[in-house]
């Protein structure tokens, strides 16, 4: 009997042991399929990052070409050799990784294509910019056959992406039902070895009940769910312990084999992730671009600073959302930052300071203090909230304003701000320079009073106030007496230093609201608004005796007794609009003044019979 028993035992030990022998080698075969498809996975995941990549460095070619060109800062072409280089190199990767899939290849080398006439379209485009060519580079950014190009480039891309996302899906859908193939060959194994094991357990005696026992609860908890679950220490016999091995050895390729499906799906989602954020992020520079081009085009235009003020109302808050802030313009002659512009709420300044109380201005780079003891606070706050960023707007190592932000300037918005600066620098300087060229056209260079020029326009600008307003305006017009003996006995040097002298006390002497003009010579001409002839007679009076009390020298030497004669006249709702009626009054005034003796100051008859 107890032969029989063994003979049995060693039947049913032959048999348990052939079918672990079948079941090893399904679970080995499903296990090397699984491993084989968790590498197409990856292989897959390895395509569509590389293409992530390709468009993404074209994106930021693109987006370089087009900044440059919008804006004229060779700052955004200083990466674009770079990206241009790597982007034909990803692109080429993308033809050597599809060589398995001659389809794919075939498109991946036809992306390869239009990506080069792209990249060589935007090297067009910057060299034109790097040549100063910048319009015909914008022309180019918006004609029809390089948008062709743009529009081909994308479907190119969208279809060799979809291709391979749809063979990832399709091997994704193969890896699943191999691993489910493998779960049901496993159970349908412990279920045979169960079987097995129960009809041994019915024959054998009771010495090998434990063995049984734990065996098949361990195998039940992994058909449960419990892919941890292991046999651990001797059984009683060799044969069980040989079991037992081969339970685990299939229980921990299970493991692994679900482990790296788990790897290859987690590494695939964030492939995916990555390449939406990094499309997200270059969306959102190529917005900040063109809107940055937009603001950069109006300020250039801008001629004044209440226009230049609307501009950026309208445009920072866009630029830097949420951060109400101030634009300070440097005032050359009282050295003193002078707010011009505010946005987001930010109160206004009448008082400006000077650059010594900005760190930003004094280190000549940005400052910024985020908490209350982190940094020295400038002393222009004026105990406001101590959480704020100061930007320096510098020009040939000149100061030229400062830019004053409440808040912190996050890492994303900082080349928003650089660009910005630059532009809003370039627009300051450029209004600088247009405000000097027309001083140099309104203004007489020897005297620095208007010239004649502006004395015309200001002139019919005033009648047409009192015009609809019914105030008086009078207009003085008066000339240095025997000037030509200044230039005879002295020469020119001396009859320019005599008209300088006078120009300097009629300015000091006349109201803020008259204009001084140099008429022509030495003729000059005063545009008094809201003054009755009467009251600018005074006036003049005054002048006349100041300029008779000048003691002009030149060289060293005394140039003589100067006067003037001066004859005042005021305009009447009967005189034409475009002031030579009343500049022939003013005239026949004064040469009355000159016949009479010089020297002194003569009303129009009609001004004062009027008055």
């Amino acid at each position: 009997m107890f032969r029989s028993i063994v003979r049995r035992s060693q039947a049913f030990n032959a048999i348990v042991a052939l079918a672990i022998l079948i079941l090893a080698a399904a679970l080995l075969q499903a296990v090397e399929a699984n491993r084989n498809g968790n590498r197409w996975l990856a292989h897959s995941a390895t395509v569509l990052t590389t293409a992530g990549d390709t468009l993404g460095l074209v994106q930021q070619a693109e987006s370089a070409s087009r900044g440059y060109a919008l804006t004229q800062n060779p700052a955004f072409a200083k990466g674009f050799d770079k990206q241009v280089d790597m982007a034909r190199r990803a692109a080429g990767r993308l033809v050597t990784l599809t060589a398995d899939n001659p389809a794919q290849q075939s498109a991946a080398t036809a992306l390869l294509q239009h990506i080069d006439l792209r990249l060589d379209s935007l090297q067009r485009n910057v060299q034109l910019s790097r040549t100063g060519k910048y319009e015909a580079a914008r022309e180019a950014l918006t004609n029809g056959t390089d948008l062709e190009r743009m529009d081909i480039l994308s479907d190119s891309a969208d279809r060799f992406v979809t291709e391979e996302r749809r063979l990832q899906a399709e091997r994704m859908a193969a890896s699943e039902h191999q691993l489910r193939t493998t779960t049901q060959i496993m159970i349908a194994g412990v279920v045979a070895l169960l079987v097995l094991v129960v009809l041994m357990a019915l024959t054998m005696a009771r010495s090998i009940r434990q063995p049984v026992r734990v065996i098949t609860e361990t195998m039940a908890a992994l058909a449960g769910g419990a892919r941890n679950a292991r046999i651990a220490g001797h059984l009683g016999s060799s044969e069980f312990d040989e079991v037992a091995a081969g339970y685990n050895q299939m229980a921990d390729d299970l493991a692994r084999a679900v482990a790296d499906q788990r790897e290859g799906a987690d590494s695939l989602l964030r492939a995916n992730q990555a390449l939406q954020t990094s499309t997200a992020e270059l969306q959102d520079r190529s917005e900040v671009i063109e809107l940055l081009g937009s603001m950069a085009h109006r300020m250039q235009a801008a001629r004044t600073d209440d226009e230049l003020a609307a501009i950026l109302a309208i445009f920072v808050p866009k630029v830097l959302p949420g951060m109400p802030g101030a634009l300070y313009a440097h005032n050359n002659s009282r050295n003193l930052l002078v707010q011009i512009a505010t946005w987001g709420g930010m109160t206004d300044d009448e008082v400006g300071f000077p650059p010594d109380q900005c760190w930003a201005l004094r280190r000549g780079q940005s400052h910024s203090v985020g908490e209350p003891g982190s940094d020295i606070l400038c002393g222009h706050l004026h105990g406001v909230d101590a959480h704020y960023h100061c930007e320096p707007l510098l020009a040939a190592g000149e100061v030229i304003g400062v830019i004053y932000l409440r808040g912190d300037v996050l890492p994303q918005r900082r080349f928003s701000l650089a660009v910005m600066s630059e532009n809003i620098s370039s627009a300051l300087v450029n209004q600088r320079l247009q405000r000097g060229l027309r001083e140099q056209t309104i203004r007489d260079p020897l005297t620095g009073l208007f010239n004649r020029r502006y004395m015309e326009e200001a002139l019919g600008i005033e009648i047409a106030r009192v015009a609809r307003s019914g105030g008086p305006l009078s207009l003085i017009m008066c000339d240095i007496d025997h000037f030509k003996r200044f230039n005879d006995e002295f020469g020119h040097d001396a009859g320019d230093a005599v008209l300088s002298a006078v120009a300097s006390e009629m300015s000091s002497r006349f109201r803020d609201g008259d204009v001084v003009c140099r008429y022509g010579g030495e003729e000059f001409t005063i545009i008094a608004p809201g003054t009755t002839a009467e009251q600018m007679g005074a006036r003049a009076e005054v002048v006349r005796k100041a300029i008779a009390d000048l003691q002009v020298r030149d060289r060293g030497r005394s140039l003589g007794a100067t006067s003037m004669s001066f004859g005042i006249a005021s305009w009447t709702p009967t005189m034409d609009r475009d002031g030579n009626a009343l500049i022939k009054a003013a005239d026949a005034a004064l040469y009355q003044a000159k016949r009479e003796g010089r020297n002194r100051v003569v009303l129009d008859t009609a001004s004062a019979a009027d008055e």
